[in-house]
């Protein structure tokens, strides 16, 4: 559990230590339907990167037992809170 890194002319020694993560954060999303695109709207502010919170949707909507399907695109606006999915077949 103990390892030395080494920091360009320097080395440090560190040790590795177990940790929880927290639960994850559960949310509405308010969605319309239109063939191979939805609008979700209603995404709520979470203070991670723009591109986390688009892998974050297409992992969700990539999810066939939640009625999705393989995701195209994912077009994400954290200013109105709204996202655009797109899949690659209309279902």
């Amino acid at each position: 559990d103990k390892h030395t890194v080494n920091l360009d002319s320097k080395t440090a020694d560190v040790r590795v230590k177990p940790f929880t993560l927290d639960m994850g954060i559960k949310f509405e999303l308010h969605v319309t339907l239109s063939g191979k695109k939805i609008k979700v709207s209603e995404v709520p502010e979470l203070f991670i990167p723009e591109d986390w919170m688009r892998d974050k949707l297409e992992l969700n909507f990539y999810k066939s037992e939640h009625g999705g399907g393989e995701v195209e695109n994912v077009n994400y606006d954290k200013q109105s809170r709204t996202a655009v999915i797109t899949f690659l077949r209309p279902g």
